[in-house]
């Protein structure tokens, strides 16, 4: 079988970039995706990992605040659901994971430090609460 899936969304904070032991490179990024609209809008957060090549150049181009698309698979539990962890207060949450096939870049670096350098420090048209990013 194969799924794929497609998203477009904002980076929630900058990537952050580690080597495992074998030396392949992994970035990690989150990203915001707004469904709806009015009083039904509502903020769906994804962590994203990209590995070796792309992972460098995630890491080098990706900022808060940058647009992008990312083509790629779900990571799932065991059992086929969203990973679940638990909040510093206790309560559950989920997190809806990707693994990177594709990332494209749609934001400039100019939009990208526009969008970053707004008063709240987020993006004008979307709300950051940091205890709701699971990661």
């Amino acid at each position: 079988m194969y799924h794929k899936v497609i998203i477009v969304g904002n980076l929630g904070r900058d990537p952050e970039m580690r080597f495992i032991p074998s030396g392949q490179a992994v970035t990690t990024f989150s990203v915001a995706v707004s469904d709806g609209f009015g009083d039904r809008k509502k903020t769906i957060w994804f962590r994203v990992s990209a590995w070796e090549k792309q992972a460098e150049t995630c890491n080098n181009f990706l900022k808060k605040g940058s647009k992008v698309l990312v083509e790629g698979r779900i990571n799932a539990d065991d059992s086929g659901n969203p990973r679940t962890w638990s909040r510093q207060d206790g309560s559950t949450g989920t997190s809806y994971e990707l693994t990177a096939q594709t990332v494209r870049f749609l934001s400039s670096r100019n939009e990208a430090t526009a969008e970053t350098s707004a008063a709240d420090g987020g993006y004008p048209d979307l709300p950051i609460d940091e205890d709701e990013i699971p990661f």
